[in-house]
């Protein structure tokens, strides 16, 4: 039996026609979309938006702090490295100079005895020049004489090389100064070797 016999007959559809929908398809293509929502447009609240500032301020902060901090540390290694030069360069000055003292208190000696006269005074003349030539030098780098004469005996100042009974000074007090000392600023180069009064 044919479909046109049993009653079930399907309307023809010509070509470029669409088949009628039946009312169950609508119902269909409308639970579809129900089931796949649009998606919505996402909008930060005030809430993350503040959570996020504050965590961006949180961080600024630190980086601020760390470069605060590493900027304050190159401060203090630049003066630590300028005050080490600087005592360097005074300690090797001081070793250096201190080994001319001795040489100086020949030149004074030699000095102390000096002729007026004749082929030994221009030799003198010499020596006297060389003398104010060296202590030159240690003018130009700061080293004074130790003042010891008169003054009271500073262990850190003078070293006694002897301690003798004088009726004339107080006791502690330089009677002679044997050899002259030397400093350059606050560091001795060598004591003063003094006699002090008992």
């Amino acid at each position: 039996m044919s479909d046109q016999e049993s009653g079930n007959e399907k309307p023809q559809v010509e070509d470029g026609e669409e088949e009628p929908q039946t009312s169950a398809e609508p119902e269909q293509a409308e639970a579809r979309s129900s089931e796949t929502p649009e998606e919505p447009e996402f909008v930060p609240s005030e809430i993350v938006l503040q959570h996020e500032l504050d965590q961006a301020k949180e961080q600024a902060h630190e980086y601020l702090e760390g470069w605060q901090r590493a900027r304050a540390e190159f401060a203090n290694y630049k003066k630590r490295v300028t005050r080490d030069k600087e005592e360097s360069r005074m300690r090797i000055a001081a070793e250096t100079l201190t080994k001319y003292l001795g040489v100086i208190d020949d030149l004074e000696r030699a000095l102390k005895d000096r002729p007026e006269d004749g082929e030994a005074a221009a030799w003198a003349e010499g020596i006297e020049l060389i003398y104010r030539k060296m202590y030159g030098v240690l003018d130009t780098e700061g080293v004074e004489i130790i003042e010891a004469d008169g003054e009271f005996f500073d262990p850190k100042l003078h070293e006694a090389i002897s301690h003798d009974e004088s009726e004339d000074h107080e006791e502690g007090e330089i009677i002679e100064v044997v050899q002259p000392g030397y400093r350059m600023g606050d560091r001795v180069l060598r004591p003063a070797m003094v006699r002090v009064a008992k």
